[in-house]
Formats: C-alpha cells, structure tokens, sequence
C-alpha cells in the first residue's frame, strides 16, 4: 500500500512520535496549525471516517480513551480534535487521523 501515514505507522518513514500502542500511532504534524498540533492515527489503514463500521470502531473507541492520556503527556488540558473526511472536508491523507490542537486560543470553528 502507498499510504503515507501507513508507513509512519510502520516505521518506514520518521516521525516525531508522542506516543505509541498496538493500535495507534501520534507524532508531531509537520505543518502545524496551532503550537500543539500532533496527528493520532489507527495503525489499521482506515481511508477515512467513511470506512468506520461496527466491525472496527474498537480501535476509534481506543483513540479516543487514549488522547486524553496524550494530552496529558503534551502538558495540555485544553484541546480540539478534528477529523476531516473526503478532499472537499480538507482530507489530504487517505488514512483517518485526527488532529489534537492546542496551545493557543483557537476561537470558534467555522
């Protein structure tokens, strides 16, 4: 396969890893968008929200338990996650990942 975070998630590619289990992957985005940007991603190469089912929305469930936990690592208590879905919500990597922003006042969304 010739997904980018796909090979971040299997270590072909370097990242700025913040944390790591069997099941997800977050490094440091390399385009920031806010002082804390990181992307957490499912090891599991899944194109998007989309691809979500009730067959493997365990390992959603375990990105969401577990980003609290990332924020605390960050020193953060205050933060936003966004996912985008398909290239007109701003998708430019076919692989769901959701953004954990923080560090400054990010202001309403929209």
């Amino acid at each position: 396969m010739d997904c980018l975070f796909c090979k971040i998630a299997a270590g072909d590619i370097p990242s700025k890893k913040v944390y790591e289990d069997d099941k997800l992957i977050a490094f440091y985005d390399i385009e920031p968008k806010a002082p804390v940007h990181v992307l957490v991603i499912p090891k599991t190469h899944l194109a998007g929200v989309r691809d979500v089912t009730a067959d493997n929305s365990t390992v959603v469930a375990h990105i969401f338990a577990t980003i609290p936990q990332i924020a605390e690592k960050l020193g953060v208590s205050d933060y936003r996650i966004v996912t985008n879905n398909g290239a007109d919500a701003g998708q430019t990597v076919q692989h769901l990942h959701f953004h954990l922003l923080a560090g400054r006042m990010l202001g309403e969304m929209g």
